[in-house]
């Protein structure tokens, strides 16, 4: 039985291949969610604009704007998944696009139950049992990660994250992966354990891709991420988190 919040997400399939989209589509309908397609970017811009899709299947070549710059500049103004579908499969395209804002690759050809798998895990919020930080958390209060430059503070229930009175927007992967170093402070987190509860469903991609979204996640945690912060990097190993 499908579940009924899982069956009203919005899903955005960008692609110009006409028989990919059209396969795809179906078979999403088929697990229940409404799906919206294009195969230009500017009007997958203009379907989100008029109502916000809940994932993005984004496809990198693309006639007239690419799927890099699609991604760009849908980025700010959403927080929903981005899983990039591409036949491009360079390390470099991988890391350029998850530095544009994606928050997961799959590689054509692909299966369609790996697609579903991976919006399923995209769209299901974790939920990892919290410990005390400083001071203890409450749905109220939050977490304190940081009061250097003003309260910086983290609800996992509300799934915000704030600095004073300034919203700071996650991403689906940013959440899971803020929640994740949140769960174990102080503790040294591998790459593959941040991959393991980022994707608990499965990750057939480079663990490295940690690294990138760490990277963005440092930017909006970190008032001066080259400095050292609340994300600290231990060489060889992987990352910490160090509330201040």
């Amino acid at each position: 039985m499908r579940d009924v919040q899982e069956a009203a997400k919005r899903v955005l399939i960008l692609e110009d291949d006409y028989g990919l989209r059209t396969s795809l589509r179906l078979f999403l309908e088929q697990e229940g969610y409404a799906v919206g397609e294009a195969d230009d970017a500017e009007i997958a811009l203009d379907l989100d604009a008029q109502e916000p899709f809940d994932v993005m299947l984004v496809d990198l070549m693309l006639g007239g704007i690419d799927g890099f710059t699609f991604i760009r500049s849908v980025r700010p103004r959403t927080t929903a998944p981005i899983i990039v579908i591409s036949a491009r499969d360079g390390a470099k395209d991988v890391v350029t696009a998850l530095e544009a804002g994606a928050d997961d690759y799959v590689r054509k050809p692909f299966d369609v139950a790996e697609v579903r798998a991976r919006i399923r895990a995209a769209l299901r919020r974790p939920d990892f049992p919290l410990v005390p930080v400083q001071g203890g958390y409450t749905p109220a209060s939050g977490i304190v990660l940081d009061s250097t430059d003003g309260p910086l503070v983290f609800d996992p229930e509300a799934a915000t994250l704030r600095r004073g009175a300034e919203d700071l927007h996650l991403t689906s992967t940013e959440f899971k992966l803020l929640l994740a170093l949140t769960n174990s402070p102080g503790r040294v987190m591998t790459r593959e354990n941040l991959v393991n509860q980022m994707w608990p469903e499965g990750h057939h991609g480079d663990v490295r891709v940690v690294d990138v979204h760490v990277s963005r996640l440092r930017n909006k945690v970190d008032t001066d991420p080259e400095a050292g912060g609340v994300i600290s990097t231990v060489r060889g190993l992987g990352y910490r988190l160090d509330p201040r």
